[in-house]
């Protein structure tokens, strides 16, 4: 079994609500990048990209993801987390990944204020055209690809068939 697990997809697909069942089912350490980029800031991830800007959140995230040490751990990232090449290849070498696939209209329903999310998206990028490129982009990266768009707990048994 690989010792470590790590789900990357949109905002709203299922990574940290799939990833503390995961973690919980094998006894492993559970990490949300986004939580800890929070908590070490002080600030929610809208403050720290209204105030900072785009690329100084992308420096932020990837010091975060770079910092991960992985043992037995299951981490969500953050959506965005892809952008950085270097982090994505050290939790690539370091965990399994796992892409939350979720349809479009699925993730529209989830999150319906992404003002409020902290979502990294260029100035004049629609929801759609970031959706459509981060695509690609997590099926890049990961060594597999789990559907959400029916039960969690469907999810969450295909993944865990995935870690075992």
């Amino acid at each position: 079994m690989n010792k470590s697990i790590s789900f990357i997809g949109m905002a709203g697909a299922g990574k940290s609500s799939i990833g503390k069942m995961v973690a919980d089912s094998l006894n492993f350490n559970f990490i949300d990048s986004d939580l800890l980029i929070e908590s070490d800031h002080k600030k929610s991830l809208q403050d720290l990209l209204e105030k900072g800007g785009l690329e100084n959140f992308k420096k932020i995230e990837e010091k975060v993801l770079l910092s991960v040490k992985f043992n037995n751990t299951v981490l969500a990232t953050g959506g965005s987390a892809v952008f950085s090449s270097v982090a994505m290849n050290h939790i690539k070498s370091n965990s399994m990944i796992i892409y939350i696939e979720v349809p479009y209209e699925d993730i529209i329903k989830r999150v319906t204020d992404f003002s409020k999310r902290g979502f990294v998206k260029d100035t004049n990028q629609t929801i759609l055209e970031a959706f459509e490129e981060r695509e690609a982009i997590y099926k890049k990266f990961a060594n597999h690809t789990v559907q959400n768009n029916s039960s969690l707990e469907s999810c969450f048994e295909e993944v865990l068939s995935l870690a075992k």
